[in-house]
């Protein structure tokens, strides 16, 4: 079986090269940050940083504050909470399989926590129950962990549940964590909120959502050989004289932005950092921003 980290190493280090030249040695290189003695780098101040990390000699010689950033004194474990039930075996929204970009998600994260020296864990599942992988520290490990979730999806036969993952974190890991939740679009509900804000208390979660294919195009699909769009969980087909209907695939896209927007709103009001994910192509990028972002801010 081909090697599923060699190619997204290829990825990372192009999107890595494009956004900065020392984005794996700089911003991105740890997914949570600490005070320590082990100095990282400098940037501007910003609203909300405490007065101690200002450097008081870069700041006069520059002519405006600065503040020292440096990494933490403890290593970290990543916690990968990855759904594996139908929903993934659908396809994303840039058409290509959701598997593999969930693959991407975890592959990506998985190396930059491995280059910070930190060490990784696999939480998966669906209906049928949840999975734990244990604690891994190299890159072959890494590779096991990307083919687990890629055999699970392949062999998903019940759909997917999102809360029975969170639910099992919540029962049996009270290690603090940085627990990476990589799941569906669907729409959060009442039971998801719950345990996520209990998980919030015990660890450092992240939510990255795989966006769904549209499920009616604007546009008629060209070519007699076309695949009729199926719900995976039900497997109804979606009528074919509905592919081309682009009022009806306004409104439907409409429905999954408000469904968005509300998700959105409820991580923020939690502060747990997240990020859509829609293609492959982008997720990378996507990735580093989110964890440049999470580096100008405080963690608890």
């Amino acid at each position: 079986m081909a090697s599923l980290l060699t190619p997204v190493k290829g990825k990372l280090f192009i999107d890595s090269t494009r956004t900065s030249t020392h984005a794996l040695d700089g911003a991105y290189a740890s997914l949570l940050r600490g005070h320590s003695l082990d100095f990282d780098d400098l940037r501007a101040y910003e609203y909300g940083d405490q007065i101690r990390d200002i450097d008081w000699k870069a700041t006069a010689r520059l002519g405006s504050p600065v503040v020292r950033r440096s990494l933490a004194t403890r290593m970290h474990t990543v916690l990968f909470a990855v759904d594996t039930g139908l929903a993934m075996t659908a396809l994303a929204h840039d058409e290509k399989p959701k598997k593999d970009l969930a693959i991407l998600t975890v592959g990506v994260l998985g190396l930059l926590a491995l280059r910070h020296g930190d060490d990784f864990c696999l939480v998966h599942g669906d209906a049928a129950g949840v999975r734990r992988r244990e604690i891994g520290r190299s890159e072959a490990a890494l590779e096991h962990t990307l083919r687990t979730i890629d055999r699970a999806v392949d062999e998903a036969a019940v759909p997917s549940d999102r809360d029975a993952l969170l639910s099992y974190i919540a029962r049996t890991i009270s290690r603090r964590m940085i627990v990476v939740v990589v799941t569906d679009d669907a729409p959060v509900s009442g039971q998801t909120e719950r345990l996520l804000r209990r998980l919030n208390v015990q660890h450092d979660v992240l939510w990255i959502a795989l966006r769904d294919a549209e499920p009616v195009l604007a546009a008629r699909p060209a070519g007699p050989g076309a695949k009729a769009r199926r719900d995976v969980a039900t497997r109804w087909a979606i009528p074919e004289f509905l592919q081309g209907d682009a009022e009806l695939a306004a409104e439907l896209h409409a429905a999954d932005a408000a469904d968005a927007a509300r998700t959105e709103a409820l991580l923020r009001r939690l502060e747990i950092t997240h990020v859509p994910l829609a293609a492959q192509d982008e997720a990378v990028g996507a990735l580093l921003r989110m964890l440049d972002a999470r580096s100008h801010v405080r963690h608890r």
